[in-house]
């Protein structure tokens, strides 16, 4: 894939949500709700302060992560459904 995203943006792959509950019920595609949790593809070079200096991003490629329900722009690149997002929208990085 050649894409990079710029400045404090992520590349981001939804991991896909369990098809079964715990308790062993199939949930169909219908009432699925859309996974919160992703991992990293790509990353920017980071956000510029006030000094003009690059502040590097916290996360990095291969990178599980959680995000917010309405988090980012979905993109479809190589025919693969992503999400691009800011570091900002990321709530955190997962083990």
């Amino acid at each position: 894939m050649n894409f990079r995203p710029l400045h404090d943006r992520v590349l981001v792959r939804r991991v896909e949500a369990e098809e079964k509950t715990a308790g062993g019920i199939i949930i169909p595609d219908t009432a699925k709700e859309k996974p919160q949790e992703g991992e990293v593809i790509s990353v920017g070079t980071g956000a510029r302060n006030e000094q003009g200096e690059i502040h590097p991003l916290e996360v990095k490629a291969g990178d599980k992560i959680l995000f917010g329900k309405w988090s980012g722009t979905e993109v479809k690149i190589d025919g693969e459904d992503l999400l691009i997002m800011k570091e900002s929208d990321i709530l955190g990085i997962v083990g």
